[in-house]
């Protein structure tokens, strides 16, 4: 870290280029001799990435921006207040895999204080100086090895141990809880002796099921999306609980929240209701598909469904609360027919339950990307592929 980039000339330097190309900025000859083109670039790139991901470092002044990679890594601010909602209020908590802090500063602002430990011990203090920035008094850095750390802790240390386990190993990725580094999984009896309480991220690519065999005493699943896009999953274990853990599927958009929360039991006995396309299709946020709600989600807004496997619902009455998107249904017929009709010269185009994909269609049809139509190219009831032309409600 090179405090340099924190004075005052070299701060206005990045604050009146922070909207050029980062790779200009590299190929420029630097006007300070104790920093580097490439210096300058990073924290110009640095901030750029952070202005919709994470506004409040972006807009907080003498904020150091480390690598790109621990920014694509570090979680965003809206999915950040997820946890910082779940931690009670006075809490003792330690995120033993801290990263950029952004999970940790949040927590911060409900518990009494968090130990943000970090291997990379430039980046922890990176961490450390943005707190500071950042008026978060109650975060501790620890450069070090947090599995080593805890365990010289005495027990029940802490309320809440949080954990983001690396999903790529030696250059791969894996896809079990097992194969991760560290591996949670063995690591159980040990978090538990220090905390009652577990909260582990994990990427949206796992099996929930599986993941579920592995962990002990889970309370809570939470499945967090963000404008329709699967962000990450939340394992809440309590020592000794042993009851059916809650599956939350969270929708972030628009700066709102939205969650449907059901249980795998409750899943798994329910039947659906199968019909025809009736005046309204809903399409389910990622966040209820990620969680496998299907029947849940149907039985709770009394919908039905187009086809067992399709994930497409309907009714005659337009609902505004479903969690997910809603269109009025203006035509629909055979996939057979699709060149006898209208031309579409352009449409959003999306596909369930259906042989070609949106490319192949496209091409195949002529048919652009864009404009007011959505096109949902699906099977049906009678398992005939179908179309079904829709205006978004």
């Amino acid at each position: 870290m090179n405090n340099r980039l924190l004075q005052a000339d070299v701060q206005n330097y990045i604050l009146t280029h922070r909207q050029e190309q980062p790779s200009a900025i590299a190929l420029k000859k630097s006007p300070f001799a104790d920093v580097a083109s490439s210096e300058l670039a990073a924290q110009v790139d640095g901030w750029q990435r952070c202005v919709s991901k994470l506004p409040t470092w972006a807009f907080s002044d003498h904020i150091f921006y480390p690598p790109k990679l621990n920014l694509e890594q570090c979680s965003s601010e809206h999915t950040a207040l997820i946890k910082q909602q779940i931690i009670r209020k006075g809490a003792r908590v330690i995120d033993l895999t801290g990263g950029f802090g952004v999970d940790s500063c949040y927590m911060a602002q409900h518990a009494e204080q968090v130990i943000h430990c970090e291997l990379n011990e430039n980046l922890s203090t990176i961490v450390a100086h943005n707190a500071q920035a950042l008026g978060v008094k109650n975060l501790t850095c620890i450069a070090g090895d947090g599995i080593e750390y805890l365990r010289q802790q005495a027990e029940d240390s802490f309320d809440y141990i949080y954990i983001d386990p690396s999903r790529r190993v030696s250059q791969s990725k894996v896809f079990l809880l097992e194969d991760c580094e560290p591996n949670i999984v063995s690591l159980q009896e040990l978090f538990f002796a220090k905390s009652e309480r577990i909260i582990t991220k994990v990427s949206p690519l796992l099996d929930i099921t599986q993941a579920l065999r592995s962990l002990k005493h889970v309370t809570n699943v939470y499945v967090i999306s963000l404008d329709n896009d699967c962000k990450e999953l939340l394992f809440i274990q309590k020592r000794g609980f042993e009851g059916e853990p809650l599956i939350s599927a969270i929708r972030l958009f628009k700066d709102q929240l939205q969650e449907f929360s059901f249980t795998l039991a409750e899943e798994k006995i329910l039947r659906s209701e199968f019909r025809s396309p009736q005046k309204y299709l809903y399409e389910p946020d990622v966040s209820v598909v990620k969680a496998g709600a299907f029947k849940s989600v149907a039985k709770e807004f009394q919908l039905g469904k187009l086809h067992l496997h399709s994930h497409l619902y309907t009714s005659d009455q337009l609902l505004y609360d479903f969690p997910g998107k809603a269109f009025e249904i203006i035509a629909s017929f055979p996939f057979g027919d699709l060149k006898r009709k209208k031309t579409f010269a352009k449409a959003n185009i999306t596909t369930r339950n259906f042989p070609l994909k949106v490319e192949e269609i496209r091409k195949k049809f002529k048919i652009q990307d864009g404009g007011q139509i959505h096109l949902f190219f699906t099977t049906d009831l009678e398992d005939t592929l179908t179309v079904l032309v829709c205006e978004r409600r």
